[in-house]
């Protein structure tokens, strides 16, 4: 585990809030010199604290009304089961998400679609197809109560 400092942890709280502040805003933002803060971000990126800056983008600016969340439990009595399936699941363009499980779920995908019919496509041409598939749950996303990107630091 990274041993960070105050300076770090508001250096971090910051670049959460604004991942495109400038060295010169952060330095601001966070009351200590620009030059000085921005060598602590590439240690922190060196480090291996920060993994990377990016944008998010809503998927329902681009038509994405659908969102569908499938445990999987698949089938373990095949050598290489979860290796095949996740090699295999990446490239299914529409799944945002994939998270492994120890207990009777083994496998988790986020899938966003269209609409249903677009889902229906998808499910039953590019999941199904995926192999090693003992069983299928499917839940339908009403609503997102609550989702943190930032972390407490």
């Amino acid at each position: 585990m990274q041993v960070l400092d105050d300076l770090d942890r508001r250096i971090l709280r910051a670049l959460q809030e604004d991942a495109s502040l400038t060295a010169a805003e952060l330095g601001k933002r966070v009351n200590y010199a620009a030059a000085s803060c921005w060598r602590r971000v590439e240690r922190l990126e060196r480090d291996g604290v920060i993994q990377s800056r990016q944008i998010v983008i809503d998927p329902k600016a681009l038509g994405y009304e659908v969102e569908v969340s499938l445990r999987i439990t698949l089938d373990k009595t095949v050598k290489n089961a979860f290796d095949e399936f996740i090699a295999e699941a990446r490239d299914v363009a529409e799944i945002n998400e994939i998270q492994t499980f120890l207990g009777r779920v083994d496998v988790r995908l986020n899938v966003l679609a269209r609409d249903m019919e677009h889902y229906q496509q998808i499910y039953r041409t590019r999941i199904l197809g995926l192999p090693h598939i003992a069983d299928i749950e499917a839940l339908m996303l009403i609503s997102n109560v609550m989702e943190r990107e930032v972390l407490p630091v």
